[in-house]
């Protein structure tokens, strides 16, 4: 059993990376930023892209060109990586964590709604795994009460709405490029708009406040440099070329292994909403049973690592149970099913779901031993 490595690369980075070598820019002034902006936001089916070195500043990005900051809150869900609430913090505002949908994992906008006060003025909806949250009630709430709707769209490349693709809905849509996603170039990341104005802040807030018809020399609004590289959107230009059929090979092998363990009672695979169909797979998300499996989710954990099947126990804790956030700095809304998660969830790496058909075959008969 030869499970793909990942990062995967080419020929096509080389040729890429061997012609910016030898052109006269390699900062972020390289004709390949600007086509990876382009090429990328049509891809996610937006007018603009902006991109920065990771994905973490460009969500400080977008809130800041929503003016958002001291004295405003932003809801964000208890499960998600650090930089969906350090954004938030980062900027002054205070991070308000509300609880995820039982088999979703994503964002519960019943939680949402419950958690919206005086202060409060974003959701980041987070589409965690790659299935996207529900974007049809978030967003009928944001429109409600007057909120911006952001996406945290780290794990979503190509994924999709009832046909939209993740960073097409919302104000803003945040994409990294950090090594373990499905597009990498080590790091960087992407905001997406369909604002054009919003658009035009945040590119400002990269690029130490120029505009695109100013000078080198003329800086308009206070910004900084969070400019990536050439060599950066040369890696990208050849990696957003294998995205298609990469996220198509997973979802097929997803499905597989789904098939292929149905009938193992005590195991439960992420619930993927037929309106959010098309996803990128960037995690194989599952919960335990203890009861109904007759192992711990530690137990089944450890054996399908000794299966050789690459496999992680979920998050160590919540969000708001970070050293950083138990210091205070936040709001806390009850978050029970985020908690049970940290006890019973696990997830496999996208690069078990890029294999072939013998690969896959292998992994679902892996798993299903260390469910006995």
């Amino acid at each position: 059993m030869t499970i793909p490595q990942w990062p995967i690369s080419g020929e096509r980075e080389l040729e890429l990376l061997r012609a910016v070598l030898a052109s006269e820019r390699w900062g972020g002034y390289h004709e390949f930023v600007g086509r990876l902006e382009r090429e990328f936001a049509a891809f996610q089916q937006c007018a603009y892209g902006v991109s920065a070195f990771n994905g973490t500043v460009t969500i400080e990005m977008a809130l800041e060109a929503c003016g958002i900051g001291a004295g405003d809150e932003v809801i964000v869900p208890a499960i998600s990586f650090i930089s969906t609430a350090t954004a938030v913090s980062r900027v002054g505002a205070t991070p308000v964590f509300v609880d995820i949908e039982p088999y979703s994992f994503n964002i519960d906008p019943e939680r949402v709604k419950a958690a919206i006060g005086p202060r409060t003025r974003a959701i980041i909806a987070v589409h965690f795994g790659g299935p996207m949250a529900d974007m049809d009630r978030l967003g009928a709430l944001a429109e409600e009460r007057k909120l911006t709707l952001m996406e945290d769209a780290a794990h979503a490349h190509g994924s999709e709405w009832k046909g939209r693709r993740a960073g097409s809905i919302g104000t803003a849509g945040s994409f990294s490029f950090q090594n373990s996603k499905v597009m990498t170039a080590g790091e960087g990341g992407m905001l997406t708009s369909n604002d054009a104005a919003f658009a035009e802040r945040v590119r400002a807030i990269a690029d130490q406040g120029r505009r695109p018809d100013g000078g080198w020399f003329h800086h308009y609004s206070l910004g900084t440099n969070y400019r990536i590289t050439a060599w950066q959107a040369a890696v990208l230009l050849a990696q957003l070329e294998r995205l298609p059929e990469q996220n198509c090979r997973r979802m097929r092998n997803a499905a597989a292994v789904r098939n292929a363990l149905a009938d193992v009672p005590g195991l439960t695979f992420q619930h993927v909403p037929p309106k959010s169909g098309v996803h990128a797979n960037y995690l194989l998300l599952g919960r335990v049973d203890a009861k109904s499996l007759g192992k711990t989710r530690d137990e089944f954990h450890k054996a399908v690592v000794a299966a050789g099947v690459p496999c992680t126990p979920f998050y160590p804790h919540t969000l708001y149970r970070n050293p950083l956030y138990r210091a205070g700095g936040c709001r806390v809304e009850p978050c029970p099913i985020a908690e049970a998660c940290i006890q019973d969830a696990f997830w496999f790496p996208h690069r078990v779901l890029l294999g072939d058909d013998a690969v896959t075959r292998k992994i679902s008969d892996a798993i299903l031993r260390a469910t006995e």
